[in-house]
């Protein structure tokens, strides 16, 4: 990519805002040395934030027998995220600021087509208007241009949610596959110290999906449809949709059953013997540790029980838009004025 005047004025905006809201505060020269950036050029960015209202006084150093230095902070409300989420015919959404504090949340039923997601997005927004970043979470598959499969969910098909809504609303918008997004959220909240491979299950409410992380990277795939499990062959006439199906009972998930307790594990087996995972996440609602037990005792037949991941549960829901909030505030920090 050609460094331009715009893109190096850029990358000094984003270099500051990480660093204000990594230190909590800092001196224009502690900035300057903690960036490597000229004091002069610090200087002149910080003053333009400041007069924006981007970043915030806190105050002025001791002095050591000089000039007290005035110290700055990143002003938590200059900028809000919007994530969302949409699962059967609802949208779940948070509303945060640049330090990731829940400003408010809740839960818009009857969303039937892109005009009733837009019109509930219309109606945070004008109560948040310092929302900056949208990122929203889709039981399907995306691409840089639209989302290209999603079952039960026909009026999103090849749809390019993303560009719509950001000619719409003139703000950054990211569109997320909601299994991606959660085992990023996981990922992020565990705050590991060493590289980890993840994948995160979920049989849901709109089908099965998997979010897998490896090596500390979301995995999309080649084409973007990395995790759809639904089409692993497991049986000689029927793949993991086909056989879960089978199973699923409304809303009600027979995961203790003996055969859904195979079918899972033969999953598990497929996942170790191609990616070898240090765990696989469960969510809280399909799964306990007893079943767990069974899953890893069961997949044990199909590949070496010393190669079984670590088996656990999490809050899907809650991994969910956490990982959608950490996308939405990477997409507020490289924003620029």
């Amino acid at each position: 990519m050609e460094t331009t005047p715009k893109t190096m004025k850029k990358a000094i905006y984003v270099s500051i805002r990480k660093a204000l809201l990594e230190l909590e505060s800092s001196t224009k020269a502690e900035l300057s040395e903690y960036l490597k950036i000229s004091f002069p050029t610090i200087s002149k960015f910080l003053t333009q934030m400041e007069k924006e209202g981007e970043i915030l006084s806190a105050g002025l150093d001791h002095s050591s027998g000089g000039r007290r230095a005035k110290r700055y902070k990143y002003n938590p409300d200059h900028m809000s995220g919007l994530a969302i989420f949409l699962e059967k015919q609802e949208i779940n959404y948070i509303v945060f600021n640049c330090y990731g504090e829940l400003k408010d949340e809740g839960t818009y039923p009857d969303i039937v087509d892109v005009n009733s997601l837009t019109a509930c997005m219309k109606e945070i927004i004008s109560q948040y208007p310092k929302i900056s970043s949208l990122s929203i979470g889709v039981p399907g598959s995306v691409d840089s241009k639209q989302i290209f499969h999603i079952p039960g969910y026909e009026h999103l098909q090849n749809v390019d949610l993303k560009g719509y809504l950001e000619d719409y609303f003139s703000i950054p918008v990211v569109v997320e596959n909601d299994m991606n997004a959660a085992v990023l959220g996981y990922h992020h909240a565990m705050k590991f110290k060493e590289k980890k491979s993840l994948v995160y299950l979920y049989l849901g409410k709109n089908g099965p999906g998997a979010g897998i992380i490896v090596n500390n990277s979301v995995v999309h795939g080649s084409t973007n449809f990395s995790g759809e499990v639904s089409f692993i062959p497991q049986y000689n006439d029927r793949n993991f949709w086909q056989t879960f199906i089978k199973k699923k009972e409304l809303d009600q998930l027979p995961v203790h059953e003996e055969e859904m307790i195979d079918v899972i594990s033969r999953l598990i087996a497929s996942f170790v013997a191609i990616i070898n995972p240090h765990m696989i996440i469960f969510c809280n609602e399909e799964a306990d540790q007893k079943t767990l037990h069974q899953i890893a005792q069961c997949s044990s037949r199909y590949v070496p029980s010393e190669h079984i991941p670590e088996l656990t549960i999490s809050d899907w829901k809650q991994d969910y838009l956490y990982g959608l909030q950490t996308i939405g505030l990477d997409l507020m920090i490289k924003k620029t004025i």
